[in-house]
């Protein structure tokens, strides 16, 4: 695996680049993903109001996905700290993921009827009348075009959490319509998709 370090807009000493090679590396091999690479950048905020002004952004590419994370402290070396942490609490869960998907296949071929029961049931308890109202004072601050690909909602649940966003826009690969996975605030995920 490739581990780079960089600095943006501040040069980066080699005890830092050592340190940070050896704790995100670390944690990442330790992992045993199989990643490809994996991009550490570390800068700081100039505003002198912010407290934690240290920021440690990791990306760690997996083949067919991305995690990343990205950690504010007060001192570098903390934020490398807890970046290692996060980024590794993500792969292993992306590798326990991987795993229970596997099992299910297996028991799937097998013809066990336990895997039919562990999938879960989208809720729909969802106010849409009260999201919009909350909405609509605001108003877009920024676009992003994005590719949308189709995956199963297991795929979507494992990219939402490696990208660590609370949503996550798909195409469904069985229906063939555009899906929302989310994460909802009293723990757990929502998932949003049109009537038929």
């Amino acid at each position: 695996m490739d581990v780079t370090v960089s600095g943006r807009k501040m040069p980066v000493s080699d005890s830092l680049k050592d340190y940070a090679k050896e704790k995100i590396g670390g944690s990442v091999e330790q992992m045993d993903v199989r990643a490809t690479a994996c991009e550490i950048v570390l800068y700081r905020e100039k505003n002198p109001s912010i407290a934690n002004a240290a920021i440690c952004e990791v990306t760690v590419l997996i083949p067919n996905h991305v995690a990343r994370a990205q950690v504010r402290e007060e001192d570098m070396f903390a934020a490398i700290d807890v970046a290692a942490a996060k980024i590794a609490r993500q792969l292993r869960k992306y590798k326990t993921r991987v795993k229970d998907k596997r099992r299910e296949k297996t028991e799937d071929a097998l013809g066990a009827e336990k895997a039919a029961a562990k999938k879960a049931v989208p809720e729909s308890d969802l106010d849409l009348d009260k999201l919009m109202d909350e909405l609509s004072d605001d108003e877009v601050v920024r676009r992003k075009e994005i590719k949308l690909t189709p995956k199963t909602e297991d795929e979507a649940l494992t990219e939402m959490d490696l990208l660590g966003h609370d949503f996550y826009l798909y195409i469904d690969r069985d229906s063939g319509n555009v899906h929302v996975l989310y994460r909802r605030t009293g723990g757990g995920y929502g998932l949003l998709m049109p009537k038929e």
